[in-house]
């Protein structure tokens, strides 16, 4: 029955979606550690690609027989790998930037950019995440009375 309650409505979104913010801020610090390291290539997790996963295990979560139960289903990508408590990622180097001389296509703009945009989607994640639960909480206390 509890169990029940996490795997209903917006939470397993929510926290899909923490996981993989997360695992893409690692990757970002990464880079941002990185950025002046002779050869290296800076990489990244495809926020777009996720998205496209997210919406179609939504979509094949509303097209069962209780359309707002029960975990999501992903499939399988090149980037991510979804296990029932964690998220398996694989980022994957960018080549979108001129070569510089130490052989590493670094882009300090477009890095912060990156981690500015990933953290704000992370922190209203966690925000709505504490919504539903605090959601929860006021009804587990009326029940009680």
């Amino acid at each position: 029955m509890i169990s029940d309650m996490f795997n209903s409505g917006a939470m397993p979104v929510l926290e899909r979606m923490v996981q993989f913010t997360g695992a893409r801020h690692g990757v970002i610090a990464d880079n941002i550690a990185n950025l002046s390291t002779p050869h290296f290539r800076p990489r990244d997790l495809n926020p777009h690609e996720f998205q496209q996963q997210l919406r179609q295990a939504v979509d094949r979560r509303r097209a069962t027989a209780s359309p707002i139960d029960g975990p999501l289903d992903f499939a399988r990508s090149e980037q991510l790998t979804f296990h029932a408590d964690r998220l398996e990622a694989r980022p994957q180097p960018l080549d979108e930037n001129i070569l510089f001389h130490d052989r590493n296509n670094r882009d300090l703009e477009r890095i912060m950019q990156d981690l500015a945009e990933n953290t704000a989607v992370h922190n209203v994640s966690i925000q709505l995440m504490r919504s539903e639960m605090s959601i929860m909480q006021t009804a587990i206390r009326e029940t009680i009375r």
